[in-house]
């Protein structure tokens, strides 16, 4: 025979916490839900105003800012309503950090550097092996090994950006004197 509220016990549902912790709305949740909302529309706004080039006879500039800004609207509603009817994640206990690790500032500069290495190549060798640059230098700062995977992964999607950005969005990205005369490769 069991007692009214132990553990196995008909009505008892999860412990003393359980029924004496009413249901609370999450406003936190709710303004990161409107914010992500109203980028949304924001985004869908601002495409409208690009300017769309006579010649483009393919997806132009303004598909992609209009497929984000459409996610982002979705995204935005689908929290709200997760939210408010109680759907929406539990809160976690914790983070994995271990506060007593101090923070490795050479990394941290390294990564720092492999942006401005990109940025400032970018011109220069154009934008596959700019991000390779970048790719590689983050993967290999951050333990990635060997070296020359990361540069090839970083060079294939660099590549992969170029062809879908600047060949079939017709968006500029300099492909670099490299690659100047590949013509599905230029914006």
């Amino acid at each position: 025979m069991s007692t009214p509220g132990a553990p196995g016990a008909p009505g008892h549902e999860g412990g003393p916490t359980a029924a004496a912790t009413p249901p609370r709305r999450r406003w936190g949740e709710l303004v990161l839900a409107g914010v992500i909302a109203a980028l949304g529309v924001y985004v869908l706004l601002a495409a409208g105003g690009i300017t769309v080039p006579g010649s483009t006879n393919t997806l132009g500039p303004r598909a992609f800012p209009y497929l984000v800004g459409a996610l982002l609207v979705a995204v935005g509603a689908a929290l709200v309503v997760l939210v408010l009817t109680g759907r929406a994640g539990q809160e976690e206990g914790g983070e994995d950090v271990d506060p007593t690790v101090r923070t490795d500032w050479l990394s941290v500069a390294l990564l720092v550097a492999a942006l401005v290495v990109h940025v400032f190549a970018i011109n220069v060798v154009g934008w596959p092996f700019a991000a390779a640059i970048l790719f590689a230098g983050a993967a290999v700062v951050l333990g990635a090994r060997p070296w020359w995977r990361a540069a090839l992964a970083g060079l294939v999607l660099g590549l992969l950006v170029q062809v879908v950005f600047g060949g079939l969005l017709g968006l500029s990205l300099p492909p670099g004197p490299l690659l100047e005369g590949v013509p599905f490769l230029r914006g």
